[in-house]
């Protein structure tokens, strides 16, 4: 009598391959999570498991608000929170050492900045309209401005704002400089002949208040 294929036999090969297939699922969530190492949370708030350890890129930094601050990449926690309160602008001329000399210190710094760049007519005039005249460099931080360069001023205002002494940049690119003007605007009447003012030793500016009483 063959009894292989009996309701009983065939009720006790699906029971004992039900255990082996719970046992293998088992082993197998084990050893997923042994080499799932490490919880990684996304800027997007994603949460993934890998036996890799996390990069920079990896980790959601807060920002001064507590929002993510993405679009920064190697730019440190302290460098975020001066850049949100008190952005840097620098307004430079073609062949104007002063400019270059602005533009160096600030990089020197690590300290990260948009650039616009004053060549041409509607340039000069744009300049002329924004901060009553054409003396190269302008340099903002925050809502304070300075006319042309003065290294004990700028590192100044650049503590006052909290931007670390010592650049901390990691692979930090700037942005290059854009005209001042956008393409195709109108030109001042008194502006057409007008030339930047850029002197290699720019009149003094008043020193900048102490870290206690800035007003930005």
């Amino acid at each position: 009598m063959n009894t292989l294929n009996t309701p009983s036999s065939i009720t006790t090969r699906t029971a004992r391959l039900s255990r082996l297939a719970a046992v293998a699922l088992l082993l197998g969530g084990t050893t997923v999570a042994a080499l799932a190492q490490y919880k990684i949370v996304g800027p997007d708030g994603k949460v993934t498991y890998t036996d890799k350890p996390p990069t920079a890129q990896d980790i959601k930094m807060p920002s001064g608000n507590g929002a993510s601050t993405g679009g920064t990449p190697g730019v440190p926690y302290e460098t975020r929170q001066a850049m949100a309160k008190y952005p840097v602008t620098l307004y430079a001329g073609r062949n104007c050492p002063p400019c270059d000399q602005a533009r160096q210190a600030l990089r020197q710094r690590g300290v990260p900045f948009n650039e616009y760049s004053v060549s041409s007519n509607a340039d000069i005039a744009a300049l002329q309209s924004r901060f009553g005249g054409t003396t190269m460099p302008v340099i903002s931080v925050g809502g304070q401005s300075m006319k042309g360069y003065s290294p004990n001023d700028l590192a100044g205002y650049l503590d006052a704002a909290g931007y670390p002494a010592q650049a901390r940049l990691v692979g930090y690119n700037w942005p290059a400089a854009v005209p001042l003007a956008p393409p195709g605007a109108p030109v001042a009447a008194d502006a057409g002949d007008a030339t930047p003012a850029a002197t290699p030793t720019p009149a003094p500016l008043l020193p900048p208040p102490s870290k206690s009483g800035i007003q930005f």
